[in-house]
């Protein structure tokens, strides 16, 4: 029989991370397999994993202790390896990211810390013997033996409970429980902290509204217009440069810039050999850019190395001689300033896709009633299409097209978004785009603060204005 860990993590509204309801549902759907739940949270949240052992989970296993408070990834990470240690799984499930960190860091680091074998991003699993072979959001396969460790994309919804099923009982254990080591549990053993934080207002742009006919011009317009997408960045003054900071790969070598003269390129290996490495030359400051690989190995090296890593870094600063990150937070509302207490200081950061097509034509459940002119719309202008999260629950599109902070991030020269009202989830997803053109019947819609031109107007409005027809008129 199959043994299973299931990693979730309640949110702050007191229900079930999705990402980690998706790990859930795929853990369920093997055959035989014994499955159990473990989360790291308040003793309030014991009803929740209760409830959630309707579904079919064995058993459940809560570490509440007021020490384990205050955890940062890595300290988070070393909580849910001792009570791992304990339960002795073949593998360990958990979702991709959690709603209000989105760093995608505790399940790599879980599987340096177990020595586990690896898979990130899944989409679809398939059992084949005692192992599991997982097809990335990429498309990419990986096979994974026992002891190994699977992360989870929202590939699909978690069941609902039977009529008959009954909550289960759950396990309470604390940091005594765990024997862990209190120097590297909850705020105590986390390098990382954050030293402010306010309204992230980052990506905001100058909306020119314009009349329907303008819209072929201005589109081609941006995309004849040439340079990188838009990246926050701020140059340092020489006495606030910082001295050894490394790039893995050159795609972050535009923040390094504003950070430092002194700038070390390093090719992208395995964790070993970046940590071998690291040791070695003892580095100030070691930066990642944001495609799989990075997302992947940085937080390996960083558990390998017991050092802090801050997630996707929109802006770096100093003081005091220490790395200064920014990043969002909290579905992207706020802008946390964080330090890294432990050396080296290591962060990933925002760099865009030199593969990423020119052009994205996004939809929202605004675009509900014009799904017909949708493919022909894309066509003819050559555009890749896209959804927000809205659009994607509502059913209108799969979850691979889906855009924001619990979908992709995309680049590109141009992003036009129809139908799409601006929550901060998704500005987060498309705010570096070059240009960015905005179709939406209400003006006062937050997407035109985001936008570089506007067009107040429906879609069923917009496709006659462009000579095109509406199928489901």
């Amino acid at each position: 029989m199959m043994k299973l860990v299931v990693c979730v993590k309640p949110t702050a509204a007191g229900d079930l991370n999705p990402f980690d309801a998706s790990a859930y549902e795929a853990a369920l759907r093997i055959p035989n397999a014994s499955v159990t739940l473990l989360a790291m949270a308040p003793a309030t949240r014991r009803e929740l994993l209760s409830e959630l052992m309707r579904l079919g989970a064995e058993q459940a296993v809560l570490l509440s202790d007021a020490a384990f408070a205050g955890a940062d990834t890595l300290a988070t990470a070393y909580t849910l390896w001792l009570a791992i240690k304990q339960l002795q799984p073949d593998f360990v499930f958990c979702g991709r990211v959690s709603l209000d960190g989105d760093t995608a860091q505790v399940g790599p680091a879980l599987a340096a810390a177990w020595g586990a074998s690896l898979a990130t991003c899944t989409m679809s699993l398939q059992v084949e013997g005692e192992q599991l072979v997982c097809t990335a959001r990429d498309g990419s396969q990986r096979t994974v033996g026992a002891p190994g460790v699977v992360t989870f994309e929202r590939m699909n919804t978690l069941r609902l409970p039977g009529l008959r099923s009954k909550p289960g009982k759950v396990t309470v254990l604390s940091a005594d429980d765990l024997q862990a080591d209190r120097q590297r549990i909850g705020l105590t053993g986390s390098p990382t902290r954050v030293l402010a934080s306010s309204e992230n207002e980052a990506g905001k742009r100058h909306c020119r509204f314009l009349e329907p006919r303008q819209f072929d011009t201005v589109l081609a317009e941006a995309l004849a217009l040439t340079g990188q997408p838009k990246q926050e960045a701020v140059c340092l003054p020489p006495e606030r440069q910082l001295a050894k900071v490394w790039t893995v790969g050159k795609s972050p070598l535009a923040y390094a810039n504003t950070i430092s003269k002194d700038i070390r390129v390093i090719k992208p290996e395995s964790a070993e050999k970046i940590e071998q490495l690291i040791r070695l030359e003892k580095p100030s400051v070691v930066l990642w850019g944001s495609d799989a690989y990075s997302k992947e190995t940085a937080p390996q090296v960083a558990w390998r190395l017991q050092t802090g890593l801050c997630a996707d870094c929109t802006r770096l600063d100093s003081k005091d001689g220490r790395l200064l990150m920014v990043r969002p937070a909290l579905s992207g509302h706020i802008l946390a300033t964080i330090v890294c207490l432990s050396d080296p200081q290591m962060a990933t950061v925002r760099t865009p896709d030199s593969s990423m097509p020119p052009l994205f034509f996004a939809f929202g459940k605004g675009a509900a009633d014009s799904m017909g002119a949708i493919e022909p719309l894309c066509e003819r202008y050559g555009a890749v299409p896209a959804a927000s999260r809205g659009a994607v629950d509502a059913g209108l599109f799969a979850y691979e097209y889906q855009v924001g902070l619990t979908g992709k991030t995309v680049c590109p020269s141009v992003y036009v978004a129809f139908g799409i009202s601006g929550a901060v989830h998704h500005i987060e997803g498309m705010k570096t785009a070059g240009t960015v053109i905005a179709v939406n019947p209400d003006r006062n819609a937050a997407i035109f603060e985001y936008a570089d031109y506007g067009f107040v107007m429906s879609m069923e409005e917009f496709l006659p204005s462009i000579g095109m027809k509406n199928p489901s008129s």
